[in-house]
């Protein structure tokens, strides 16, 4: 007989693919009817041909001006259909079982859940900004400034959450201890969750972006599930199953692209997974691909910055820069696939250890 541990994380995933799988068509359809893609592709403004022509290698303008960029909608549709639907089965069916099946808990998932669809609808919003938005402050969605301002407003939320409310203030140092950081909790918190939002450029490529936090999702998942937070751990596989079925869609050559309304809730969500599993550090390894991302471009920036002339990367993000001296992008997302796989299998096992 299956543990209804397993059968608690099994279930709902499922039912999360198979609502992803099943919704597509119909928002695929609405998607394409009201032209949700960006008026203008995007392009570097620099008269320097070099980099002209790197940027040329890397954006193809056609499919930017006629794939959607919504299609986060059926990360967080899936598991807000799959909460409804659980909860709708334990209504009509009184059973131990599917009462056990609702993974909606206070100390547990209640703050990632709150987080992930205020962070996907304020995306969703920045997104249709950028696509219907008038005028000099919204023609271009929100500014990066806003974005960062309500991504610190979030952040802060859920710091005052863990230091008031579930009275956090250590973090686990995998191998070695923990860590007590008394009040500096809140501002690590803030700052964690700000890095892990940069990340968010990772969406530039068919598939990428989906793989990445896929296996991500599915690693911190199996932290829960051994630390016996079961419902977090189903609220992480919930979300990877969200992924994958929008994954299915968005492999080469992609129907929509995952856009800020799937971005910004999964890299926030992610954040704060991280903290509830007190695995924080272990944060950079699993999500590498994630901090490579950030990383190029802020080493990107800075280099800039120093030398105007001469750039450390021929085009930041880091996939771009592989993109834009020869790799071909299908092969560059199987690649980071693969390292994200691999990482995250080892992110797991420093901390079971």
């Amino acid at each position: 007989m299956i543990p209804t541990d397993i059968l608690k994380t099994i279930i709902p995933t499922i039912i999360s693919f198979c609502v992803g799988i099943l919704m597509t068509p119909l928002v695929s359809h609405y998607l394409y009817k009201w032209k949700l893609w960006k008026r203008s592709a995007r392009g570097d403004q620099t008269e320097n041909p070099d980099i002209a022509k790197d940027f040329s290698l890397i954006h193809n303008k056609e499919a930017e001006l006629s794939t959607p960029r919504v299609g986060g909608i059926i990360i967080w549709g899936s598991v807000l259909i799959t909460i409804f639907i659980i909860l709708l089965l334990s209504f009509i069916f009184p059973e131990p079982l599917f009462e056990k099946l609702n993974f909606l808990s206070r100390n547990q998932t209640l703050l990632p859940f709150f987080a992930f669809i205020t962070a996907s609808f304020i995306g969703l919003l920045d997104d249709l900004l950028q696509i219907f938005g008038t005028g000099k402050l919204f023609v271009n969605g929100l500014s990066r400034i806003r974005k960062i301002g309500i991504v610190t407003i979030i952040a802060l939320i859920g710091a005052w959450w863990f230091y008031t409310k579930l009275g956090t203030s250590v973090i686990n140092i995998p191998m070695g201890g923990t860590l007590d950081l008394g009040i500096l909790f809140i501002p690590f918190f803030i700052l964690v969750v700000l890095g892990t939002f940069s990340s968010g450029i990772i969406d530039g490529l068919d598939g990428l972006a989906g793989g990445v936090f896929t296996t991500s999702f599915g690693a911190y998942g199996f932290i829960a599930f051994f630390q016996n937070q079961i419902d977090l751990a189903t609220f992480c596989f919930v979300i990877a199953g969200g992924i994958l079925a929008f994954l299915w869609f968005n492999i080469p050559p992609a129907r929509f692209y995952m856009g800020e309304t799937g971005v910004l809730g999964l890299t926030i969500t992610l954040a704060i997974v991280a903290f509830l599993t007190n695995q924080v550090l272990l944060l950079p390894i699993i999500s590498f691909p994630l901090v490579a991302t950030s990383l190029s471009a802020l080493l990107q920036m800075i280099s800039k910055k120093i030398n105007p002339n001469k750039k450390l990367f021929r085009v930041a993000p880091l996939h771009h820069h592989f993109q834009a001296i020869g790799w071909p992008a299908y092969k560059i997302t199987m690649r980071y696939w693969v390292m994200s796989i691999i990482l995250s299998v080892l992110g797991v096992i420093m901390a079971l250890i």
